[in-house]
């Protein structure tokens, strides 16, 4: 029978992994070091939950609270904050945004949460502005997601992102000048003008209310089932 381990037994792994009698690899691991990890085990995550595979969804989620704990241990070495402050922020920040919950606020439907939600949000961001709540959209994101939360902060602000034949008319402006700039032949150029074409698809995707990233992922999965036998043989 395995062995039932508490929270507090687990971070004290991590401790000891960190310590001088712990692991080399452990030890040498920062902040930065681990970021590609922290992006991986996310990713593995959402696989397991695509593949509806629950074994294997606990077992990433386990890697992931293993990413949270070590970048816990790392800050309180440093004396910087400690795992039990991160729990309590995130504890008293969705305290905070349920009021519905845990205060007076009455809030029926999700539409209704997620208004409350953005209120919240705004007021603890005070008086930001268009200018600084787009800088402050991490720009690590990937470029589908960031570009989109980027829009969508506009559209809070009131700039209209046009009709779908609006958006669609740009996008063909851009195919115009992407095929002059083909044939005058400067890279940088060709790749304004193809960075320009995929904003406006995912501006598009916005007006048209499909989700860029999912029909991207799709659209993969189509060409890879189309494809897969081919590449199979020749392979």
């Amino acid at each position: 029978m395995k062995k039932k381990y508490s929270f507090e037994e687990f971070m004290d792994i991590i401790r000891k992994l960190r310590s001088k009698d712990g692991c080399p690899w452990d030890r040498e691991q920062t902040h930065e070091s681990l970021k590609q990890c922290l992006i991986e085990e996310c990713y593995e995550v959402i696989e397991a939950i695509n593949n509806n595979d629950y074994k294997n969804l606990c077992e990433e989620l386990g890697d992931l609270l293993l990413q949270v704990a070590m970048h816990s241990v790392i800050a309180e070495e440093e004396g910087k904050f400690t795992i039990n402050e991160v729990i309590a922020e995130e504890s008293d920040k969705m305290v905070r945004r349920h009021p519905h919950v845990f205060g007076d606020t009455v809030a029926e439907t999700s539409e209704e949460v997620l208004k409350n939600w953005e209120n919240i949000k705004d007021k603890e961001k005070k008086d930001l502005n268009l200018k600084e709540e787009l800088l402050n959209i991490p720009k690590a994101l990937s470029a589908n997601i960031r570009a989109e939360k980027v829009l969508k902060k506009a559209v809070k602000y009131g700039i209209n992102l046009g009709s779908e034949k609006d958006v669609i008319e740009d996008i063909k402006n851009s195919l115009d000048n992407l095929y002059k700039e083909l044939e005058i032949g400067e890279k940088s150029r060709i790749f304004d003008e193809y960075s320009l074409i995929l904003f406006n698809m995912i501006k598009l995707s916005l007006v048209l209310q499909i989700n860029a990233e999912n029909s991207l992922t799709n659209a993969t999965n189509t060409f890879i089932n189309r494809h897969i036998d081919n590449i199979y043989l020749k392979g």
